[in-house]
């Protein structure tokens, strides 16, 4: 299997949570990583920032390039972009990352909320894979093997999943339908695009704020089961690997690990699936 190391990463988001760890991974293959995120100063409730990111993923081995950005901003995006070429002289791997969530109904979403996720989730995974793809293709045309991951689930239109969170369940479907589009877009120009969804849902400080879900931490995995995952989507051929909604420990299974247990915060204890999962 391939590694990461030379590989240039853009990650939207990743301050912190599943993006910071695959940001991590990669590092450790001496992959170079820009993290493009809204997070510059630190948050009592939510820690991490650009620069602790950055930090780490020179810990690990790796290159970072550090960029405060509002993905919804196209100037943000395209500087960003602009940014990391300029420093790693391309770009290889684009990780749609960034997602903003609200589980409420619909008299209980406020149009801001409602704005907000579209704009990351729908509008900000399409910014930056336009931004990036010049020099995807350029990179497929250089045979770098180059990738589009995106954080979202597998198409379910079960109403159940729109019933309770439909302004959510909408903006996170907008994203896999980007996958599903683009795949089939560059195709031929040898990008793969394809999506990559926990089986459980992922201990992370985002996660921790939802009303409620605090309560069950010790029914979830940790972040590194889908930076390890991740690792292993990127690391496909790209000619033969895309379109694909990969779930976590299916794309594991497949690279032969089967005992996911260090991946769990507290291991025997029955596990909380993911939302979009029947």
């Amino acid at each position: 299997m391939r590694g990461l190391e030379g590989k240039t990463l853009f990650v939207s988001g990743g301050s912190r949570g599943i993006g910071l760890a695959i940001a991590v991974r990669a590092a450790r293959d001496g992959a170079n990583v820009t993290i493009a995120a809204k997070t510059g100063e630190t948050n009592p409730k939510l820690p991490g920032t650009i620069y602790s990111a950055a930090a780490d993923i020179e810990k690990a081995g790796g290159r970072a390039l550090p960029v405060l950005c509002d993905i919804r901003d196209e100037a943000d995006v395209r500087s960003a972009v602009a940014q990391t070429v300029t420093r790693f002289g391309g770009i290889d791997i684009l990780v749609n990352n960034a997602s903003a969530i609200s589980l409420t109904g619909t008299l209980a979403t406020p149009m801001k909320r409602f704005d907000l996720m579209f704009g990351v989730n729908v509008r900000g995974t399409f910014l930056c894979s336009q931004a990036c793809l010049p020099h995807l293709i350029a990179a497929g045309a250089a045979g770098r093997n180059p990738h589009i991951l995106t954080l979202a689930p597998p198409p379910n239109l079960d109403p159940k999943w729109f019933r309770d969170h439909g302004a959510y369940t909408m903006a996170k479907y907008g994203m896999s339908l980007c996958v599903l589009g683009m795949a089939d877009e560059f195709r031929g120009a040898g990008v793969a695009v394809n999506a990559l969804w926990p089986r459980s849902v992922i201990a992370t400080a985002a996660v921790a704020m939802i009303p409620g879900a605090s309560n069950h931490l010790d029914m979830m995995r940790t972040p590194e089961i889908m930076a390890d995952a991740a690792h292993a989507i990127l690391t496909r051929d790209a000619r033969t690997t895309t379109g694909r909604f990969f779930l976590d420990d299916e794309v594991l299974s497949e690279a032969g690990v089967t005992d996911l247990a260090r991946y769990a915060v507290k291991p025997g204890t029955a596990l909380m699936p993911d939302l979009f999962l029947d």
